[in-house]
């Protein structure tokens, strides 16, 4: 099975920066990709971002390009996205998630960690 957990939300002023983490325990012998979401009050879920398991390919939604980037170490423990230059806009619950190598959904999440950006 697969457990996310994020950490690293917090409250900050429109132009700071933010790291989120998300620490990923994998107890089944399969390959993932990895994947940050957000969701603001009112808004439906959007794809922020995403990193390949192996080799560390990225994709990133419009919205953040040039100012986010995500991360994670060799072993895909660990999974952070920084936020540099933050926006009100970007202000959502950001979720971990992963999928399965082959699938089209993203089938795991984490609980969520608040981002509130001050205008």
């Amino acid at each position: 099975q697969v457990q996310l957990v994020e950490s690293g939300g917090g409250s900050v002023q429109a132009g700071d920066s933010l790291r989120v983490s998300c620490e990923v325990s994998i107890r089944i012998n399969s390959i993932f990709d990895m994947g940050w979401f957000r969701q603001a009050p009112g808004k439906e879920r959007e794809f922020v971002a995403s990193i390949s398991w192996i080799g560390g390919g990225t994709e990133y939604s419009e919205s953040v390009k040039g100012r986010f980037t995500i991360s994670g170490d060799d072993d895909r423990t660990t999974i952070n996205l920084q936020m540099n230059s933050l926006k009100p806009e970007d202000t959502a619950v950001y979720y971990c998630a992963a999928r399965k190598l082959g699938r089209d959904e993203f089938d795991y999440w984490g609980q969520g960690t608040q981002v509130t950006v001050s205008s």
